[in-house]
């Protein structure tokens, strides 16, 4: 269920970063939906390889290079989405700051509905 109202979240916060900055463009919440699951799954999947794969330039630029990464992963969702359109790579900077942003309140505020996950012994 956490995971559910997460993912609604998450496609909600889309829905804002395409109403706050004009180079992000969702059609519609079931878009939103799609988005944040596809953009998810490239975070989960190939966000760590490419950050093995960046991690000299990343630690050169302090790991700046980390912004890159995250632009190129909301860029690749809306280049394979039809309701998911980035006008260009620095609106997929502005809108993957906007969106992280996002989900770092939307995970501090479920981490103080549900609570803290259980530690493992």
């Amino acid at each position: 269920m956490k995971l559910i109202i997460r993912w609604l979240l998450l496609a909600a916060a889309l829905l804002l970063v395409a109403h706050l900055y004009p180079g992000v463009v969702v059609k519609s919440f079931g878009s939103a939906l799609l988005a944040a699951f596809v953009i998810g799954l490239f975070n989960t999947l190939l966000r760590p390889v490419l950050i093995l794969l960046t991690l000299p330039v990343t630690l050169i630029t302090l790991g700046l290079f980390l912004f890159v990464i995250n632009a190129t992963m909301f860029y690749a969702a809306s280049s394979m989405l039809d309701g998911l359109h980035v006008a260009s790579f620095g609106a997929a900077l502005i809108g993957s700051l906007l969106y992280s942003l996002c989900g770092m309140v939307i995970d501090v505020a479920m981490e103080r509905l549900f609570g803290s996950p259980v530690p493992m012994r």
